[in-house]
């Protein structure tokens, strides 16, 4: 897995996640806004995700 270099807003990670699955990236997006409303570390996981999961390779044309 990896953060994407082309659906990325902040970090990638939303992207590399809509990438891996096939979900489209807005639904994850959204998904991930709403969980921010209940209690839980989603904001710590994003930050995890953002640290431990590398950038994807580069594309050479």
């Amino acid at each position: 897995m990896y953060r994407s270099r082309d659906k990325k807003i902040i970090a990638g990670v939303c992207g590399g996640l809509a990438e891996r699955t096939g979900i489209p990236v807005t639904l994850i997006r959204l998904l991930f806004i709403l969980s921010c409303l209940l209690p839980g570390p989603q904001i710590i996981i994003y930050l995890i995700m953002w640290i431990l999961i590398p950038k994807a390779p580069a594309k050479h044309y």
